[in-house]
């Protein structure tokens, strides 16, 4: 396999962000990393509740659009970045789910999604029909941020017991050397300026995002974990040039439904090219495979690289050819213990 030198120094600021259409897994991946690494602040980027990570961990499923799905180790403070758009009803349904009240914080620049946004997302023709949103106010609320009407979360009463500076609270981390995670959402297929556009969200995606959503310089980045997708999917409309037949999908046993919106997922087979491209653009330092038991089925669980076969470790071997980089983290099921983990090896 392909391995890359890397300088050493102290690793303490990482970020995760998906290299497909989203739906790659990322939230499993940040859950690994976190209980391996020890962050003492994981934080949010991305667009907002529009997009959905699921988190396994033994026979609990948890699916979170606004706590970072990081929360899962106890011993991180968790964040939402300035760039993040709050729907303030989601949030507070899932404090009070997860028990995460105390530990988690939202930078009081945050932009609020209101009830109406929600309205004019669901009722416009272009969003709902033409580019499939997730109707879950986002578009509208960053239109409204451009223009500088919409409200910021500290002008939320219900939200005051939580509001910090994300910015400082992450800087002031990195600068004593703690361990700190940016999460992003969504994937690079749906960033607004690098996507397929007109069906993108609202947004950029990528990691130089994720990173300015908190507030974090480029030259403070240690580390760009690109996750992709064996098998890439897709909700919603748009383009997706290696999707085959949902005939052949379930042929293969795969079928799966969105976090948030649970509609259908589009099933694609793995693309060398746009992988190529995503790991640029993120400045990939090293890539997480999701999904390789649907590769083979036999790998299914597997926690060690000696125990994957070779149509696995071909698959690999290719990605990491595509990519570039190398393939360090390598999902073989849904649970957070279901996987491999060569980052030792670098």
């Amino acid at each position: 396999m392909y391995r890359s030198i890397l300088l050493d120094r102290t690793m303490s600021c990482t970020i995760i962000v998906g290299g497909f259409f989203g739906d790659e897994g990322k939230g499993k991946i940040v859950a690994h990393v976190a209980h391996q690494d020890r962050p003492s602040i994981i934080s949010r980027g991305g667009v907002g509740p529009n997009a959905g990570h699921t988190v396994r961990i033994g026979e609990k499923e948890y699916g979170v659009r606004m706590v970072p799905s990081g929360f899962v180790y106890p011993e991180a403070a968790l964040m939402i970045g300035s760039g993040v758009l709050v729907d303030p009803r989601v949030f507070k349904r899932e404090v009070d789910l997860l028990g995460v009240q105390g530990r988690i914080f939202v930078d009081g620049r945050c932009g609020i999604i209101e009830e109406e946004h929600i309205a004019r997302d669901r009722g416009s023709e272009h969003l709902s029909k033409k580019i499939g949103s997730t109707g879950t106010g986002c578009g509208p609320a960053n239109s409204d941020r451009v223009l500088r009407t919409s409200r910021q979360a500290k002008d939320v009463p219900e939200l005051a017991d939580y509001i910090t500076d994300v910015a400082e609270d992450v800087n002031r981390a990195i600068d004593n050397d703690e361990v700190v995670l940016l999460e992003g959402t969504q994937g690079f297929g749906i960033s607004l300026y690098f996507g397929t556009y007109p069906f993108v969200t609202s947004k950029d995606t990528s990691a130089s995002q994720i990173a300015a959503d908190n507030g974090v310089g480029p030259t403070r980045i240690d580390d760009v974990i690109v996750v992709f997708k064996a098998y890439p999917t897709r909700v919603g409309e748009g383009p997706f040039s290696t999707e085959m037949t949902m005939e052949r999908s379930h042929e293969l046993g795969i079928e799966e439904f969105g976090t948030v919106t649970h509609r259908q997922r589009r099933i694609g087979t793995w693309d060398g090219k746009m992988a190529r491209y995503s790991a640029m653009i993120n400045g990939c330092t090293q890539a997480a495979i999701t999904g390789i038991d649907r590769v083979d089925p036999a790998c299914f669980g597997a926690t060690d690289y000696g125990q994957l076969s070779k149509k696995a470790k071909d698959f690999i071997a290719q990605a990491e050819k595509d990519i570039g980089k190398p393939v360090t983290l390598i999902s073989t099921g849904p649970e957070m213990s279901q996987i491999i983990d060569l980052r030792g090896e670098l």
